[in-house]
């Protein structure tokens, strides 16, 4: 059994019943999320656009890939779309580097992570609440902020980390 408390145009908030493993019952809030799509770009073997974006909930710029929510299209279609939105640049090859859980405490939001290659330039088509500035920066380069805490998004991360080890970068 489940109410919706929350219609919104990204999510859906619901109270649901849940039957736990050990046979209790409890009433939990889960955001339903239609899913989503995060793309690493390589310009080169070495170089890859980061894209600075201003995001109110994290307080102003942060670094990420370009990503946004499936909105009925197949994760690669998502992909493709966001890359070219975001960092103006149409892939000629999606590699799938596999998915991840955003959050599942509350959360049924699943995030695809992908590398793209071979791009082309397209014009960018940011939407009006996006303010991204694109960046090419050395794979190492993108790593390392990672590890110092510069980079701090998750599935940016997620799929930097993936993408270079699918590259023979990190073992």
């Amino acid at each position: 059994m489940s109410r919706v408390v929350y219609q919104g145009r990204s999510f859906t908030m619901q109270v649901e019943e849940a039957h736990l493993p050990n046979g209790r019952t409890v009433e939990l809030d889960v955001l339903r999320h239609p899913g989503a799509a995060a793309v690493v770009p390589f310009e080169t073997d070495d170089i890859v656009l980061l894209i600075r974006q201003y995001r109110h909930c994290a307080g102003g710029m942060i670094w990420e890939v370009p990503a946004g929510k499936l909105d009925g299209d197949t994760p690669e279609v998502c992909a493709a779309k966001e890359l070219e939105e975001e960092a103006g640049r149409r892939p000629g090859r999606l590699e799938k580097l596999g998915s991840v859980w955003t959050t599942p405490g509350f959360t049924d939001e699943v995030i695809h992570l992908f590398a793209a290659f071979d791009l082309e330039k397209v014009p960018a088509r940011p939407e009006d609440d996006e303010i991204i500035e694109v960046v090419p920066t050395p794979l190492e380069r993108a790593l390392e902020m990672i590890w110092s805490g510069e980079l701090r998004d998750g599935k940016s991360a997620l799929a930097l980390i993936h993408a270079a080890r699918r590259l023979g970068r990190l073992t």
